[in-house]
C-alpha cells in the first residue's frame, strides 16, 4: 500500500510514496515537530503501531505490542496513543533526541470499551489528560433505534 496521500504538497512540490510495501499501512500522523510519522501496519499479521522518521521510512520502530490501531500523538510529542486489539486506549511514552527515537513504557488501558469501526474512535486534548471517545454500551442499556424510510414523502403531506 502507498502512504503518499498523507503528506502535504505545499511542503514538497511533488508527492512521492512514503512507504510502498505489500502490507496495509494506514492512518499516518505527523509528530508535532514533523520529523516522525506514526502509522498502523499489518506486517506482523495483525495491526501494530509503528513510528518512522520523515522524510525517509528507514529505522522504523514498533510502538505497540499485542496489536494496535488508530495512532495519535500528544501535542508535545512525548506520548503516542492508540487502541489495543481488546478496545482499550493505550499510551506509550516516547522521547525524540536529534535523529534518535526512544520508546518508553506503555500505560493502559487508560479506559476500555472503545467502539471500533472505520473512523478514529477518540481524540485527545493537547496536554494528553482528557479524551473524547466512542464507547460501546452494555447490551440492552441503549435507547432503541428508529429507522424512518421514505421520510421525504412525509414532508409533502
Amino acid at each position: 500500500m502507498n502512504l503518499s496521500t498523507a503528506f502535504c504538497a505545499r511542503t514538497w512540490p511533488k508527492l512521492y510514496p512514503f512507504l510502498q510495501t505489500r502490507f496495509n499501512e494506514s492512518l499516518a500522523r505527523f509528530s508535532p515537530d514533523g520529523r516522525w510519522v506514526v502509522y498502523q501496519a499489518d506486517e506482523s499479521g495483525r495491526f501494530e503501531i509503528y513510528a518512522a522518521p520523515f522524510p525517509g521510512p528507514d529505522a522504523k520502530r514498533q510502538v505497540s505490542g499485542g496489536g494496535g490501531s488508530y495512532p495519535r500523538w500528544r501535542r508535545d510529542g512525548k506520548e503516542i496513543f492508540y487502541v489495543s486489539d481488546a478496545g482499550g486506549l493505550m499510551a506509550t511514552e516516547v522521547s525524540q533526541k536529534r535523529d534518535e527515537f526512544e520508546i518508553g513504557g506503555t500505560k493502559g488501558p487508560i479506559f476500555g470499551g472503545m467502539a471500533l469501526g472505520n473512523e478514529v474512535p477518540y481524540d485527545v486534548t493537547a496536554d494528553g489528560k482528557r479524551f473524547i471517545a466512542l464507547v460501546g454500551t452494555e447490551q440492552g442499556s441503549s435507547a432503541p433505534l428508529t429507522l424512518v424510510q421514505h421520510w421525504a414523502a412525509g414532508l409533502k403531506k
